[in-house]
C-alpha cells in the first residue's frame, strides 16, 4: 500500500507546484500591472484591427484598398485592463502547462526542451508590443508586462518537469 500511495503523493504535488506556477504568473502580471498603469500612469494602448497599416505599393506609397480608397494606418486604438492582462497570462501559464506535459510524454529531456520552447516563446511574444503598441511607454510596459509573467512562469513550470 505504501509504493502506491508515494506516486500520488508526488503527482498531487507536481499539480500544485503546475496551478500555482501558472497563477503565480497571472499575480504577477497583475502586480506589475498595478504599478505600471495606477501608480505610475502607464497607458496601456494598443493599435488593432483593419487598418493597423497602409497598403505601400510598388512606390511606397499606400494603395487603394477594394471600395475603401486609400486605406489609413489607423486601426482601433484599445487600453489593456487588469482583467486582460490576468486573463491573458493566466492562458499562457496554463498553456505552458499543457505543452510541459505534452513534452514529459514524448522527450526524454522534457525540461531542456520545453525550457528551450518557453524561451523563445516568450521572445517572440515581445513583437506584440513592439509592433502594436501606440506609444513608447505603452511598448515598455507591455514588454514589462511580458517579461514579468515570462520570469516567473518559465522556472517555476521547469523545476516540476520528470524526465522519462
Amino acid at each position: 500500500m505504501m509504493t502506491t500511495a508515494a506516486p500520488a503523493l508526488a503527482e498531487t504535488r507536481q499539480i500544485r507546484a503546475r496551478a500555482l506556477a501558472a497563477a503565480g504568473g497571472a499575480l504577477a502580471a497583475a502586480l506589475a500591472w498595478v504599478v505600471e498603469v495606477p501608480v505610475l500612469g502607464v497607458r496601456l494602448t494598443i493599435r488593432f484591427g483593419p487598418g493597423r497599416g497602409a497598403i505601400f505599393g510598388p512606390g511606397h506609397g499606400p494603395m487603394p484598398g477594394p471600395g475603401r480608397g486609400l486605406m489609413a494606418a489607423a486601426g482601433h486604438v484599445q487600453t489593456i485592463g487588469a482583467g486582460q492582462i490576468i486573463g491573458v497570462s493566466l492562458a499562457a501559464g496554463l498553456l505552458g502547462w499543457l505543452l510541459l506535459a505534452a513534452a514529459e510524454r514524448f522527450t526524454p529531456r522534457a525540461r531542456v526542451a520545453w525550457t528551450g520552447a518557453a524561451v523563445a516563446a516568450a521572445a517572440a511574444s515581445l513583437a506584440l508590443p513592439l509592433v502594436a503598441a501606440t506609444t513608447t511607454a505603452a511598448t515598455l510596459g507591455l514588454i514589462a508586462l511580458h517579461l514579468v509573467v515570462a520570469a516567473a512562469v518559465i522556472p517555476a513550470l521547469a523545476r516540476t518537469a520528470r524526465s522519462r
